[in-house]
Formats: C-alpha cells, structure tokens, sequence
C-alpha cells in the first residue's frame, strides 16, 4: 500500500515539474534585457517582485531613491527590471531596477543625442573638471563651461535641482555621457535673438543704446534686449586709449548697426560711422610739406602720436625727432599733452596714416657743419673701437668717426691706445655725407708726401735714401731728413744680381739710391727699386761708353783710361 502511494506521489511531482518547467518555458525570460515584474510585497529594505520566474526577486530600497519613486510604490505596481541571472548558485534570481532605469535613459539617451532633444537633470556633485549630473538615472558629466552662458562664482542654487539639458558627446565603448546646461540656454537665447532681430537691420541707428560692460578692445551694448559689440576701432575715427575712459556702465549712447550676422545672430555698432571720415578731403585741408600744430596724444618706442584734430592723428617716427640722434627714446624729446609744431611728410589716404616730423620745424645743425668742412674744429671722444674714433663735435653736438689711419700719416692702428674717452680734440672735417662726418687728425699736419711736390720728384727719377731698418724680406727706408716718409723696398728690388738681393748686406743709416716705380699722391701709394736705378744706371753707361763697360773684369780705371785715351788722339 505505502509503495503504491510513494509511486503515485511521484508520478504527480513528475507531472508538475514538467508543468512548470513548460509555464516557465513559455515565460522566454532572457538574461541582461529589461523585463516587466510587479510589487508583491515592501518591506522596510527591500522591495519584492514577482518576474514571473521560479521566485520572487528582492531589491534594495536605495534603488528607488531617485524622482522618489519609493514614495509612489504600492501592491500591484509595474516596474521595468534589469534580468542579470535568472538562477544564481543560490537559486536565486538577480534583478536590478537601477540598471534598467540606466539602460533605459541610455537607449533614450542615444536617440536624443541625435535630434538634440532636452532632457531634466539634477547636479548631484562637484568633480575636477565640472559636475555630475542625474539624467534620468544615468550619471552624467557636465564641464565647468557648460553649466552657463557666463562662468558662474556660485552654484548652490543649482544643485540638486531639475535642469534643462542637452547631450553633447556620448562614448558608448566607456558608457559616458557629456551633458550642457548652457546649450540649452543659449538655444533659448538664440530663438529670443532671432526674434528680436527681426525687428532692426543694417543701417538702422538706435538712440537708446545701454552700455553693458567694457573691454580693452570694445564696448558690449544692448539693443532693445540684443547684445551688440561697440568695437574700439568704431568709436572714433581717432586712436582710442581705452574705452573705459569714453563710457560708463549703464550710459546710453547713439550709434548704428553696421552688421548683423545671420549665422552667429552678432551684432555690430558704430559711432563713428554716425559722423563724416576726416579723412575723406584730408588732402584739402593739409599739404604736404607744411607746418601745422598739434598736441601728443600717445608716446611709444618707435615714437610720437599727435592728434591734428578730431579723428584725425598721424605718427613722428623717432627719426624725424632729432637732428643728431636717428635712434633717440621719443620720451627724451616730447611729452604726452604737449602741444608741439610739426611739418607734414606724408599723407597715405588709403591706409589712413600720415607722417609727421618734429625736427623739420627745428634749426638744421647740418647746413651749418658744411661751411665747416677742411677746416679745424674740435671733437670730444664718445667711444673707442676697434678701428676707430668716435666723437661729438663740441658747439653742435653733432657725431662723427675719426679713421684710425687719419691719426698720423703712419697709419699705426696702434695709436688707438694713445686716447681715452671724453678727451677733446682738435681735428678737421674732411668729408660730410648722408648725416655722417669724418674727420682727420693727420690733416692737420704737414704732409710728408708734399716732400715730392717740394723737390719735384716724380715716377722715375732717382732718389738718394738712408736705410732705416733691415728686414728679412727687403728694409725700410727714409726719403726726407726727418725719417716722416718711410718706405719698404722689397728683397726682389734690393738689387739686379739675386746674390747682391740679400737683405744683410745692407746696414742701417747707409746710404741707397733708388728708383721711383710708383707714387699715387691720392692713394698715397710709393714704391721704390734700388734695381730699376742699377739698370738705369747701366744703360747709361753703355750709352756712354759702349758695350764693355758693362763687361766682367773692366774696371773703372780701364773705362776711364780708354775713354781718355780715344778722346787724345782725336786732339791729335
């Protein structure tokens, strides 16, 4: 009896099991998709739901915290779940109704990142970077820029609070999402802008426009609830310092709109588009060339702003501040506020700029130096060179540079040393051209050179010189008495025999006859040749006394004797 009925019971269980295992079969529950369950019971952590599946799931109270879905809950009601495992080893089934509300706002996410659809958030806390924002269940990032259309000293008032946004970037492989508040406030800005816009166009002049705030580079206005830049180009038709010091915040000002762009919806306004271009018959009413007054406005490096008047200024480069200094600091010379005299150089009326200079309306220290020029003045040293002297003429203060080889006619550069800086000098002004002078100190002095215009010596003639200093290549000679006209004769023109070219067997203070081969008074070139005069010498000889006076062995005695003797027996 017992064994029939342990074999009936199961043969029942049999028949449920496979029952259940077909309702279950028919369920089609999958795993990690989002499946409808019902409330069955709440408890005070834990809200149990039947997902139709072999039991009832249970999920955390903290799950429902959002949009105080918890508050709403009751017996019987329907929530989407997320179906992680439908039998854990426990034999329990997992479900989860945050990550179905968070797959569920990243589905919806992803269709209004394309059609830019706005979406309610709450900014739930502060990262590095930005904010993090609770769309829907889905935490979102929000960068600091885009909580605003300004940067925003505070955000307390924002915080855990519903606001609009717009999904900016979405990265599906990372699972993030990059919200804006200030595209969301913009867009409603731009639709109120186009609107508004309809109302003015190019051309039109407001007399009512506000001042917003100031910048270095403009004014921000509004016009009749539309923001327009004032740029600082457009204040004036003359150089604007800084705008802040033509407007204040709040003054209305009278301007025109010059350009509305239909892409941006930017707004620009002039007010010197309100007045006439000064510099429309600017030609009529100033000449080149003329002298005009005005007052500087502005000084910088490269030199002087004067304003010739209203709208109207022009530039005094720094070389045309100074006769004596091309380079000198334009702060040296005049000063902001000052009202000057100035002769007009140029006038570009293209580009708008016209030249000026300051020094044109002074004395020219350079047409008074020329009447100076081959004569003595006096020059105090501003610097020593390499190579050279430079000094400022003492009565005119005007700079010029003094050659080392226009020291002393023997071109020693180390006669250098021999002067410091700040000793005057008296020199002379050999030449004066393009604003710079030279000056000489050997001019004042005799010239050794005069010594062949004096004796009337010229190329060819002989000369008699001492010799003064023996070199391995030649030596060195003195032609005038007072050893101020030194010459090198080189070794190859010591002699016409090569044996007799050498160089030691000549001795100082001796005697040599030479040859002038070469004198270039101008370019003070003299070249000698103890040779060319032997080779002179000889064909005088020959000329003379025939062909054997130039022969080995004669001698003087013998040239002679013969010559004698030819010319007794013609007295015969």
């Amino acid at each position: 009896m017992a064994t029939e009925e342990i074999k009936n019971n199961n043969s029942i269980q049999k028949e449920f099991q496979i029952l259940l295992d077909q309702d279950f079969k028919d369920r089609k529950l999958k795993e990690n998709e989002i499946i409808k369950a019902t409330v069955s019971e709440i408890t005070k952590n834990f809200v149990v739901v039947d997902c139709k599946a072999k039991m009832e799931g249970m999920i955390p109270v903290e799950e429902f915290q959002n949009d105080k879905e918890f508050e709403k809950l009751k017996i019987g009601s329907q929530i989407d779940v997320y179906l992680e495992r439908i039998e854990s080893f426990k034999g329990e089934i997992i479900i989860s109704r945050e990550k179905a509300r968070k797959m569920k706002t990243w589905k919806k996410m992803e269709k209004v990142f394309e059609t830019q659809e706005e979406m309610t958030g709450y900014i739930t806390g502060k990262v590095k970077g930005g904010f993090i924002t609770n769309v829907e269940g889905l935490p979102c990032f929000m960068p600091s820029s885009q909580i605003d259309v300004r940067p925003l000293k505070r955000v307390d008032h924002l915080m855990n609070t519903p606001v609009k946004v717009i999904a900016t970037r979405i990265d599906k492989n990372r699972g993030n999402v990059c919200v804006s508040r200030r595209a969301v406030l913009e867009k409603s800005k731009n639709a109120e802008i186009s609107e508004a816009l309809k109302n003015i166009k190019e051309g039109d002049i407001v007399e009512n426009a506000i001042v917003k705030a100031t910048t270095d580079w403009g004014i921000f206005l509004e016009i009749n609830g539309i923001d327009a830049l004032l740029h600082v180009s457009d204040l004036s038709h003359g150089r604007v310092k800084k705008p802040a010091d033509l407007v204040t915040i709040g003054q209305k000002l009278k301007v025109k709109i010059t350009k509305i762009d239909d892409k941006t919806n930017r707004v620009s306004a002039s007010v010197k588009a309100l007045t006439e271009d000064p510099f429309e018959n600017i030609e009529k009413k100033y000449k080149v060339g003329e002298i005009y007054e005005g007052v500087v406005t502005k000084i910088m490096d490269y030199g002087c702003f004067v304003k010739i008047e209203d709208g109207v200024e022009g530039l005094i480069h720094s070389s045309e501040l100074d006769w004596t200094n091309r380079n000198i600091k334009p702060n040296k010379v005049l000063s902001v506020s000052q009202k000057i005299k100035f002769k007009i150089a140029n006038i570009d009326k293209d580009t708008k700029r016209i030249s000026l200079s300051y020094k044109a309306t002074l004395e020219n220290p350079w047409d008074k130096i020329k009447d100076k020029i081959g004569k003595e003045v006096k020059i105090k040293i501003n610097n020593i060179t390499d190579k050279a002297i430079f000094g400022e003429l003492t009565d005119s203060k005007l700079s010029g540079m003094l050659h080392y080889k226009e020291i002393s006619y023997q071109e020693n550069i180390e006669n250098l040393k021999k002067f410091k800086k700040n000793e005057i000098l008296s020199v002379k002004i050999l030449e004066i051209k393009d604003d710079k002078i030279r000056f000489s100190k050997r001019a004042l002095e005799k010239d050794p050179l005069d010594w062949f215009k004096e004796n009337k010596k010229k190329v060819g003639d002989i000369i008699t010189t001492r010799i003064h200093e023996v070199l391995k290549t030649g030596v060195k000679v003195a032609i005038d008495q007072d050893k101020r006209l030194i010459v090198t004769i080189r070794k190859a023109d010591l002699a016409k025999d090569s044996a007799d070219a050498r160089p030691e067997v000549f001795s100082k203070d001796n005697a040599l006859d030479a040859k002038i081969t070469e004198l270039d008074i101008e370019s003070r070139k003299i070249k000698l040749s103890v040779k060319a005069a032997q080779i002179d010498e000889e064909k005088s000889l020959i000329a003379k006394f025939g062909e054997g006076a130039t022969k080995s062995g004669a001698t003087l005695k013998g040239i002679f004797e013969k010559a004698i003797g030819k010319k007794g027996k013609k007295e015969k």
